[in-house]
């Protein structure tokens, strides 16, 4: 009986343990993520709100919330290309290089291609043609990505650190550090397009947002990725191919990608292999705070949603109060310290018990 009892597969739902590094900083980044869940961070999101309306003449008007809706389009997109690795246990430190790298083979391919004086159906034509290749362009990184986290039991961390130099040094080979500019301006009037008040990459952004939750949610390869995430042996014993579950969430996560570069492009008319740098580490701060496990095995696009909405507030307001970026990124850090200090305050009060 023993023997046999042995043998029995892990529960899906057990997690594997936390040794060494990790052990020391899960306890530390699960106080990253706000009490209360969604609720607690839509309060926070409301007590900010309100803050800055108190302070900042008009804060709380249309034009504040379509400024927030022009700015977070492509922090948004980006966040999500890492929400998938982040809840399947793992990370895509590329996301910035290959959104800048599929940008700058569009961008290319737009001015290059786009004859002087051509009609509006042929400039569509190459439009058409420049995203197709830059999607392909995604599709592929996010393949070889794929495969080599899957099939080498090399870290996701180490792979796609390489990935990234490898994609940066080749952006920046071919340019020679250049911006390339000179889009046809059909595509760049996309950037700045508003219908009913509501800016168009704000609705791509809902529309990819929609998209990952659905996958996530109501998909079994969205099953399969929290699965992933929880405990991988597991996963594995439950005959489902553990390879392809990663090769197709960082497939998924370059394919947002291109979305996010498409974006990119048409807000600033132009790419840059230094595009969007700054993102990737606030990709994974929004991320954690919207209540994704760093360890993989749980997280939600609306606690993402929500996150990066409380910081392109704080971002917002803190530019109309005059304050500069760095002070800017100062609030970001306290209003973490804040998260943390609440979180180690309900679990004392839950400790203690009524």
């Amino acid at each position: 009986m023993h023997a046999a009892a042995s043998r029995r597969r892990p529960p899906v739902t057990e997690r594997a343990p936390v040794r060494g590094i990790d052990a020391g900083l899960a306890p530390l980044l699960a106080r990253l993520r706000m009490p209360g869940g969604l609720a607690g961070l839509a309060g926070l999101l409301a007590a900010l709100v309100v803050v800055f309306g108190a302070a900042v003449p008009d804060f709380a008007s249309g034009g504040t919330l379509q400024s927030v809706m022009f700015q977070m389009p492509e922090l948004g997109l980006l966040s999500l290309a890492m929400l998938l690795p982040l809840i399947s246990g793992g990370l895509n430190l590329a996301i910035i290089a290959t959104a800048n790298q599929a940008a700058l083979l569009m961008a290319w391919l737009m001015r290059s291609w786009t004859p002087a004086g051509a009609s509006g159906g042929t400039v569509a034509l190459v439009i058409v043609a420049a995203m197709l290749a830059g999607l392909l362009l995604c599709v592929v990184i996010g393949l070889l990505t794929g495969a080599l986290v899957a099939y080498t039991g090399v870290h996701p961390i180490l792979v796609t650190l390489g990935t990234r130099s490898l994609l940066d040094g080749v952006s920046i080979f071919l340019t020679r550090g250049t911006i390339i500019s000179g889009l046809p301006h059909q595509y760049a009037a996309v950037g700045n397009a508003v219908v009913l008040g509501v800016p168009v990459p704000f609705l791509v952004l809902i529309a990819a947002a929609l998209a990952c939750g659905l996958l996530l949610r109501r998909t079994a390869f969205g099953v399969a990725v929290f699965m992933v995430g929880s405990n991988i042996e597991a996963t594995r014993y439950s005959a489902i191919d553990v390879r392809r579950v990663l090769v197709g969430v960082y497939l998924a996560s370059s394919v947002l990608c291109f979305v996010a570069a498409c974006l990119m492009l048409a807000r600033f008319n132009s790419a840059s292999a230094e595009y969007a740098q700054s993102y990737l580490l606030i990709t994974i701060l929004a991320a954690v705070l919207g209540g994704v496990d760093p360890f993989g095995g749980f997280g939600t696009v609306w606690g993402l949603m929500l996150a990066l909405a409380i910081l392109q507030v704080l971002a917002s307001g803190s530019n109309l109060l005059g304050m500069s970026d760095y002070l800017k990124l100062a609030i970001w850090g306290l209003v973490l310290i804040g998260v943390m200090a609440a979180q180690t305050l309900a679990q004392r009060m839950k400790r203690r018990g009524p």
